[in-house]
């Protein structure tokens, strides 16, 4: 990957951080201002998807430089170092989902509750746009460079959306119930900060465990493999690609590749043109961390493959 495509990445993402730290401070401020204890637990939630995303974008070994921002090294050190921030960006996601959670608690047990103003409405239906917005654009310029990061994109998105639209209706039918005034509708607010609490706790539990434990490992599609598939068939060498095996760990995707090559070739040109496949594919797919290559001779197979034979062997095959 070029060092345009590069930038437009690195913009890609932090557009996204910087959107959800915008809906963090508007929803908390709204959310205080009006009394809306649901808003700030999803204010809470937009910060805490910030403080996800931000662990896994922030270069932490800054000595490297961008000289070598491309190379497997700086990669694997970069993937040591973003646990550490995953853990403690994880433990500030717990702390926040717990103290919704308990004032929404005691907010319920006391009983003396109030509807919350027009502006929470407003702002987490504002918020909700927004959001869908910023999501649309990083989806799209994700399908669109096929980097195999809108699947994670569409993921968070959801469980974001979940939570606003849980705040969104506890905050209508609380003012409901103070327009009309029906009390126990009044409830609805709170318990809506609770449910959201206890989201934000779901989404900083999965990110400690994920960090601490094991990355979380699956194996990517065929048809999102489909574009390494085609990069490593674009090699002078390269008869054909007998498997390609494509594992997410985390924010990023290692690659188990074997390739087919020209019988007749040394072996110290087989290896060059596997580590020229490798190269290809960690500079144009940035998410892309480590890359193993096997290289076995091409094998056309039956009946070409008697044929093929025949060219340099001296034993007869007739009988004589």
């Amino acid at each position: 990957m070029n060092d345009k495509q590069l930038a437009a990445r690195d913009t890609v993402a932090w557009t996204g951080i910087l959107s959800d730290v915008g809906l963090a401070l508007a929803k908390g401020a709204f959310g205080y201002l009006s009394g809306s204890k649901a808003l700030m637990g999803d204010a809470i939630y937009s910060g805490a998807d910030a403080a996800a995303k931000l662990a896994g974008v922030i270069p932490w070994n800054p000595k490297q430089g961008h000289k070598y921002a491309g190379s497997s090294g700086s990669r694997a050190g970069q993937r040591n170092k973003e646990p550490m921030a995953a853990i403690l960006f994880s433990v500030l996601i717990l702390m926040g989902g717990l103290q919704i959670a308990f004032s929404a608690i005691r907010d319920l047990t006391r009983g003396h509750l109030s509807a919350p103003g027009q502006s929470a409405l407003v702002t987490v239906l504002i918020c909700i746009v927004f959001k869908e917005a910023i999501f649309q654009y990083q989806y799209r310029y994700s399908k669109k460079k096929n980097d195999g990061s809108h699947a994670a994109y569409a993921d968070n998105h959801r469980f974001s959306l979940y939570t606003s639209i849980t705040v969104f209706i506890g905050i209508a039918l609380a003012m409901t119930g103070g327009y009309f005034n029906w009390h126990p509708m009044l409830y609805m607010d709170p318990i809506a900060a609770l449910l959201t609490g206890c989201l934000v706790i779901r989404k900083g539990y999965s990110l400690i465990t994920s960090s601490v434990y094991s990355k979380k490992i699956q194996e990517l599609p065929s048809e999102e493999a489909a574009s390494f598939i085609e990069t490593v068939q674009r090699v002078h060498g390269v008869i054909r690609v007998e498997q390609l095996k494509a594992v997410e760990e985390g924010s990023y995707v290692n690659l188990h590749v074997k390739i087919s090559v020209n019988p007749r070739i040394s072996v110290m040109e087989a290896q060059d043109i596997s580590e020229c496949a490798r190269k290809l594919l960690q500079h144009r797919f940035v998410h892309v961390g480590e890359v193993q290559m096997d290289v076995v001779p091409y094998d056309p197979g039956y009946p070409y493959k008697s044929n093929h034979e025949l060219v340099d062997n001296d034993i007869p095959t007739l009988l004589q």
